[in-house]
């Protein structure tokens, strides 16, 4: 019996020592990797080449313009060939160019929100490159409102409270005599 226990404390201590090694090199292949930079990369930036309108974009990616669609914002509408200009949808649109034309931006996705939407549109949060987050933006300075598509998204109790804060304050469409034409 105890030479059958020896044996285990044996091939247990061995066993162990296999291990130890492997572990330890991993952590410093990370390490190491990560101090070159190899690992860490700048976040890509893409420029904007056209404002659609408030809450849609164009940007050029990989040579090829993409149209996007910001998460969680939703700016009254300008362009829609059905419907005439909602009130302060040009004055929505004018800050978003303003913002962003000809402008590098970050954008993120968030995978509650899915890739693009259902006229293929990519599903992004933009944001400035010095890190301001246009979305909400545009919601604090009351040219847009918080708008829950489908689920609820990464940002969207910051959303709700600048939007409150917006129309508290009646900031952009949520003035008095902002609507009144």
């Amino acid at each position: 019996m105890g030479i059958l226990v020896g044996i285990l404390i044996f091939s247990f201590q061995i066993k162990n020592e296999a291990v130890a090694p492997a572990e330890v090199t991993k952590v410093e292949e990370t390490n190491v990797a990560s101090a070159t930079g190899e690992v860490a990369t700048e976040p890509a930036t893409y420029e904007v080449v056209k404002v659609v309108d408030g809450d849609t974009i164009h940007v050029v990616a990989d040579e090829k313009k993409q149209t996007v669609r910001m998460i969680g914002v939703d700016t009254p509408e300008s362009v829609d060939p059905r419907r005439p200009v909602q009130c302060f949808g040009d004055k929505a649109s004018e800050k978003t160019r303003e913002l962003l034309l000809n402008k590098k931006v970050r954008l993120e996705s968030d995978p509650t929100q899915g890739d693009t939407d259902n006229y293929k549109r990519l599903l992004r949060y933009v944001f400035l490159e010095d890190g301001t987050n246009v979305n909400i933006l545009l919601i604090e300075q009351g040219f847009g409102h918080q708008y829950t598509y489908n689920k609820p998204y990464k940002y969207r109790e910051e959303f709700i409270k600048a939007e409150v804060e917006a129309r508290e304050s009646k900031r952009g469409l949520w003035a008095d005599e902002a609507c009144l034409n």
